[in-house]
């Protein structure tokens, strides 16, 4: 359930609150504190709703095999293109391509859906970089969106 605004007494409250008792998906937009209908996604927020900004926020808390099933139905309808892209990507291979080297092999060792802690990456590439060059990959691909640091210094492949 996605709550854009719903005030403080109605029934989009009330249906978000019986979806996250029933432990169901709750996704709310943060709104002006000085409207009315934000009342509701920031409080809802505030007991436990996942904070939703763009549509990735959404996309990512799929579960893989939904994502890959979404991505076959849009590949076949030809909402993407069947090269092997996702719905989620936005970046071209050219754009890829033209990252620098250091950053291109930090990036081939993440994945999407599943993250990796920072010593595992350090040990898959301390034959070709050394740890400085990790840490500053991976800081200008977070500032490009390209990469997500999640708790415990995990890293997920956002694109």
């Amino acid at each position: 359930m996605l709550v854009i605004e719903a005030a403080e007494y109605s029934g989009t409250r009330i249906t978000a609150r019986c979806a996250m008792e029933q432990n169901r998906d709750v996704f709310a937009v943060p709104g002006n504190v000085t409207n009315k209908n934000a009342w509701g996604p920031n409080t809802l927020i505030k007991q436990g709703a996942k904070l939703t900004a763009t549509w990735e926020d959404v996309w990512e808390e799929l579960p893989s095999h939904i994502r890959t099933e979404l991505e076959d139905e849009m590949r076949a309808s030809g909402q993407i293109e069947s090269n092997g892209g996702t719905a989620a990507s936005l970046f071209s291979e050219s754009e890829t391509a033209a990252l620098p080297e250091q950053e291109r092999l930090v990036l081939d060792k993440l994945q999407r859906d599943q993250s990796t802690q920072l010593d595992e990456l350090m040990e898959a590439l301390e034959a070709q970089l050394g740890s400085a060059e990790i840490f500053t990959a991976l800081f200008e691909l977070e500032l490009r969106g390209r990469v997500k640091q999640m708790p415990g210094k995990n890293y997920v492949r956002c694109f």
